[in-house]
């Protein structure tokens, strides 16, 4: 089948492509994070701008591409409502995770967001009445023990500014639930693309209502020189790309192998967090990343024999 078919909807199947885009594109997305926590910490935007940047650049880069693969009929949607509703999800979630980063190492941040799988998988006990039997709850359990291995020093140093990137974990193990439900009737990309416009509306319409308050994360600042607009570009670029990597890679191989790979995101996390800020995991910060990882594949592995309905890609934050 064509390219231009394989994008949100069918393919054949091709697991070594499909794994190597997982691992490429996870590998890139913490670049998206290293962008954002740069022009936080060494150039002073605020986390709504950065936000709304991301989602901004999203939605232009993503049309055109759902326009030339899927014409108009890319744009309809049965719930637009729905679909909306995930850009406001994911637009706080992004906003939460942004601020964690002007404080907080990027691999722990993002290896505290890791515990994502484990909510999705109580969340749709709740919600969407999955069956969950004891190996699941012993994982989600595991699984939040080895976050608590890395948010703890993080809250003794840095306080409730710690528990954000939980709050991101939460957020967007709603959208994911979201978007298992919406992905029946939608294609991916066309989800991507209402992420973002959801996203950008609503960051818009937050810093609108937050100007002038003093509230420091929801106020706007003039963007100054090649650097800053040059990692804002990134941002909008990782965002799209990664995610369009993700959309053909689920569409080449079965989520169920390719879900481990995403935890390679910490391994590039950690990587660019030696090399542009100098941090480096201690050993029982790496001890909650290994617990959170294992349980994390656990779950997967545990969930192959019911064949569960598959989630659609995640957006980069």
């Amino acid at each position: 089948m064509s390219t231009t078919a394989r994008f949100g909807i069918a393919s054949s199947q091709s697991p070594a492509r499909g794994v190597s885009l997982m691992v490429a594109g996870s590998l890139l997305v913490p670049l998206l994070d290293t962008a954002a926590k740069l022009l936080g910490e060494n150039h002073g935007m605020p986390a709504g701008q950065i936000s709304f940047a991301r989602f901004a650049l999203q939605t232009i880069m993503v049309l055109p591409v759902l326009l030339a693969l899927q014409g108009r009929a890319g744009l309809r949607t049965v719930q637009p409502v729905l679909n909306l509703l995930r850009g406001v999800l994911l637009a706080g979630g992004t906003i939460a995770f942004f601020i964690a980063l002007k404080a907080m190492p990027l691999a722990d941040a993002i290896a505290i967001f890791f515990v994502e799988p484990m909510m999705v998988t109580v969340l749709s006990v709740l919600f969407l009445r999955e069956r969950m039997d004891a190996r699941r709850i012993a994982a989600v359990v595991v699984g939040f023990g080895g976050a608590l291995l890395v948010i703890r020093p993080n809250f003794v140093a840095l306080g409730p500014v710690a528990l954000l990137p939980l709050l991101t974990a939460v957020v967007v193990s709603i959208y994911l639930v979201l978007g298992r439900h919406l992905s029946k009737t939608t294609s991916s990309l066309t989800l991507h693309f209402y992420t973002g416009l959801g996203g950008m509306l609503t960051i818009t319409a937050v810093l609108a209502a937050a100007s002038g308050t003093g509230v420091r994360e929801l106020q706007l600042i003039e963007p100054i020189g090649w650097t800053v607009w040059g990692l804002l570009m990134v941002i909008g670029l990782i965002a799209t790309v990664a995610h369009l990597m993700f959309i053909q890679a689920y569409s080449l191989a079965p989520a169920s192998l390719l879900a481990p790979f995403g935890y390679m995101e910490i391994v590039s996390a950690t990587l660019f967090g030696f090399l542009f800020f100098g941090d480096f995991p201690d050993p029982m910060k790496w001890l909650g990343i290994g617990v959170i990882v294992a349980s994390g594949i656990a779950l997967v592995w545990t969930d192959r024999p019911a064949r569960r309905e598959e989630l659609p890609p995640t957006d980069p934050i």
